[in-house]
């Protein structure tokens, strides 16, 4: 069953499965081994970001589409939950027609930018995206109405997903069963599920012909694939499933604004990723969310218990200041590219198959 779903695509390293294995342990087991709300969080957020990275992924690194428009479907997520909301109240149906409305409206969406931009080239059809998602942080900021501008929305939960819900008097394991536990593991389930469905995507015939399409688009042309259909399908799924994310975070978070899931720098954070964990390989997508929200979220906490330390030093204490963890995080990521050009997934595969090959194994 599992080969079938993989469709053979394992992590091809024994190095790399071992810490797919732990992150997927750490995240299951999360609400019972991590201590406070904001752990929580970033566990929420990194199983959030795998969905959405994996997603833009699909676009990049297998189709070889760049688009600045993905966090624009993310936030149709986002949106569609928080309006559905705070307009209908906190009920299940109208959690469920938050979600199918914008799941149609992204589908809509990225339907008429492929079938309309995608026929242009790269840097073309990159900037169009760029526009494109700018006004639609434009329009959400101005449609206060219907949003909330620039303040946001803040709504509730149906009462199973809500922190105060208990079912249960005594805690297990030290953790009270909860509508905040809940939530986490109805994150953990769909986002586990909406990765094996982009796995099994891309390691099928239509995932095969992608790759063929990012290659030489012009022998896939002379194969008789419609490349452009190819690609506008590309885009449909990948919004599809980032719309997915955004209705994850906004369940989480019971909160979602134009910065949140709209901003630009929600889309660098997403190339980032995909650049540390590796292109066109899903598994990069874990690895990369994973190690770019942990050091986003603690960083700065650890330049601060450095700098402390090195109080008596003045200059090293203002290097390792926790005000410039940005300027660390930067240096990380230089680092992170520079010696491991293709990702953490590429640079493992390829110390795998150095090691195979020195022992004579195909």
């Amino acid at each position: 069953m599992w080969a079938r779903w993989l469709s053979h695509d394992g992590p091809r390293s024994p190095w790399l499965g071992v810490l797919l294995l732990l992150v997927v342990l750490g995240l299951a087991t999360a609400p019972f081994t991590l201590e406070g709300i904001r752990a929580l969080s970033v566990a929420a957020k990194i199983l959030v970001f795998v969905v959405l990275v994996a997603s833009f992924d699909l676009l990049l690194g297998y189709t070889g589409i760049v688009s600045f428009a993905h966090t624009m479907f993310f936030g149709i997520g986002a949106y569609g939950v928080a309006i559905a909301l705070d307009r209908l109240g906190p009920s299940w149906s109208a959690l469920g027609l938050g979600v199918g409305v914008a799941l149609v409206l992204s589908a809509l969406l990225s339907l008429a930018i492929g079938l309309f931009s995608l026929r242009v080239r790269a840097i073309f059809f990159a900037m169009i995206t760029l526009a494109v998602a700018s006004a639609f942080q434009t329009l959400a900021s101005q449609l206060s109405h219907f949003t909330g501008g620039e303040d946001g929305l803040t709504y509730k939960l149906p009462a199973a997903l809500m922190p105060s819900t208990e079912y249960w008097d005594d805690e297990i394991f030290g953790v009270m069963l909860d509508g905040r536990l809940l939530t986490y593991y109805l994150l953990f389930v769909v986002s586990v599920l909406a990765f094996l469905a982009l796995l099994r995507l891309v390691n099928s015939p239509f995932g095969r012909v992608l790759q063929a399409v990012r290659e030489n688009e012009f022998r896939a042309e002379a194969l008789g694939y419609r490349v452009v259909v190819f690609r506008t399908l590309s885009s449909v799924w990948a919004s599809m499933f980032a719309t997915i994310a955004g209705v994850l975070y906004a369940i989480w978070l019971r909160y979602n604004g134009p910065d949140t899931t709209l901003s630009f720098e929600v889309m660098m954070d997403v190339l980032l990723m995909v650049v540390i964990g590796g292109m066109g390989s899903m598994y990069g997508a874990v690895l990369g969310a994973c190690l770019f929200l942990v050091a986003q979220s603690y960083l700065q906490d650890a330049l601060g218990a450095v700098g402390h330390a090195l109080s008596d030093v003045p200059v090293l204490a203002a290097l390792f200041s926790a005000d410039r963890w940005l300027l660390w995080l930067g240096v990380l990521f230089v680092l992170s590219v520079h010696y491991f050009p293709n990702g953490v997934v590429g640079r493992l595969r390829e110390w795998a198959w150095q090691a195979r090959h020195q022992q004579g194994q195909p």
